[in-house]
């Protein structure tokens, strides 16, 4: 009997040691490394010594009251802040290993791995087709076959390829908001990407307009890494599979957004998510 029960025990600890591997097998692996990151504008400093890891394939959602530093985050995970004058970052910024605010550093380049969608939609005034042609064209593509099969295939990810395949020589300003939101999502989807940044992507939509991106959102995941600053924080909870919370510059806490929404570790963020501000 006592050989019984050790073989048992051998078997069931060789058991816990697969599914043990097998769980770390599939734990995501982070895309963003962030640690000790700071900003500023001038004299005014945005962020605070915000450390933080964005995981793959997951939706990163990023909450806090207005003037907290969610977007001023999100643009410094493709250094879109740089366009503004007398700015300043401290810290790392990781993106798979490489350190983004090092010397030699092709931005053209990390904006092509690491695509934006922005608050309001913001078609080109030209047609639906040379929106999302645009960016392949370019870094360099020219042959009018492969850019076909480029903006079919980017249409189809966002979702909007059947509404439009017939009029893909119409203005894109003719769309309604919510397509030419999806078709912001198709053009930054059409330079392949590995990280979309979305921007308070829902804010100028109706319902039923945001009900179709966070459905989109879904979907993008399983081939995207997605951060997505919101106010809301319905949607938050409805799309992420983490969600952090930032107040006045500091990243307060993030976690696996069920934690976050039912027992957050801070006051902070209980007020806040339960309307106390904000």
């Amino acid at each position: 009997m006592g050989q019984n029960l050790t073989n048992n025990d051998a078997r069931a600890a060789e058991a816990a040691r697969v599914e043990t591997g097998e769980r770390q097998a599939a734990a995501p692996s982070p895309v963003f490394v962030v640690r000790d990151l700071g900003f500023h504008y001038g004299s005014h400093q945005a962020l605070k010594s915000v450390s933080i890891e964005i995981l793959e394939h997951e939706v990163t959602a990023l909450i806090g009251p207005s003037g907290c530093g969610k977007s001023t985050f999100l643009r410094v995970l493709n250094r879109m802040n740089e366009v503004l004058p007398n700015t300043k970052t401290d810290g790392s910024v990781r993106l798979y290993g490489t350190e983004l605010y090092a010397p030699g550093i092709d931005v053209v380049e990390l904006r092509k791995q690491v695509g934006m969608v922005f608050q309001k939609p913001n078609p080109f005034p030209m047609s639906i087709f040379d929106n999302v042609a645009s960016g392949p064209r370019v870094h360099g593509t020219r042959r009018r076959s492969e850019l076909e099969s480029i903006v079919e295939r980017s249409l189809r990810a966002a979702a909007l390829w059947e509404e439009v395949k017939d009029t893909l020589r119409k203005s894109a300003l003719a769309l309604s908001g919510g397509q030419q939101q999806r078709l912001c999502i198709a053009r930054a989807l059409a330079v392949e990407p590995r990280v979309l940044l979305m921007d308070e992507p829902c804010s100028a939509l109706d319902p039923i307009s945001t009900f179709r991106i966070e459905e989109l959102m879904a979907d993008l995941r399983r081939q995207y890494t997605i951060v997505l600053v919101t106010h809301n924080m319905y949607q938050a909870s409805r799309v992420s599979q983490r969600t952090g919370f930032f107040l006045s510059g500091e990243l307060i806490e993030i976690g696996v957004t069920e934690q976050i929404f039912e027992a957050p570790r801070h006051q902070r963020t209980d007020d806040y998510i339960r309307g106390r501000f904000g």
